[in-house]
């Protein structure tokens, strides 16, 4: 099973930044196992939303196509914890992107106050480390659908993001099996 850290896209400008959201609540195991008696959502969590935001953001510049990974995190400083009921807006803006990876500035905030700001560098792995995909591209499309990705998605001009016929391919494939 795979883990997605944020529930929706809120904007996304193709190349340059996207923000997402995440709604904390206590029905996440994270709140309670990671220290118990004391409910709070945890940063390494955070962090990890941030990489999923940073990440995608990247990926869509090759149509999602490169395996992209959370290589370092330079750095991560919060100022408050985050509790069941609030509210997280993550925003990745891409400040350097290389073929063989990027690094992203975050800043977090919470009920629209601000949190964190972190900066993540990441790597873009090539066919040495295998040709196989991360996610099939059906179910990747579906993720991408269901966190409103293909609703928000720009381009600067404005114009939409088109869904890459690879995964409109790989739907049509599964739907007639």
């Amino acid at each position: 099973m795979r883990w997605f850290w944020i529930d929706r896209f809120e904007e996304f400008v193709v190349g340059k930044q996207a923000t997402a959201l995440k709604n904390v609540t206590y029905s996440e195991e994270p709140i309670d196992d990671y220290l118990p008696g004391r409910p709070h959502y945890p940063h390494s969590l955070i962090i990890e939303g941030m990489a999923q935001t940073g990440g995608i953001l990247i990926a869509q510049m090759q149509d999602f196509h490169p395996k992209v990974v959370l290589a370092k995190i330079g750095k991560a400083e919060f100022n408050s914890i985050v509790v069941p009921g609030d509210q997280l807006r993550m925003t990745a803006k891409l400040m350097s992107l290389q073929s063989d990876g990027a690094i992203i500035e975050g800043h977090v905030t919470v009920n629209h106050q601000p949190l964190a700001e972190m900066e993540l560098a990441f790597g873009i792995l090539d066919d040495s480390f295998g040709d196989t995909s991360f996610f099939l591209p059906g179910g990747f499309f579906r993720i991408l659908r269901s966190l409103r990705l293909f609703e928000v998605a720009r381009h600067e001009d404005g114009s939409p993001i088109q869904i890459p016929d690879y995964m409109l391919e790989a739907v049509r494939q599964e739907a007639a099996q």
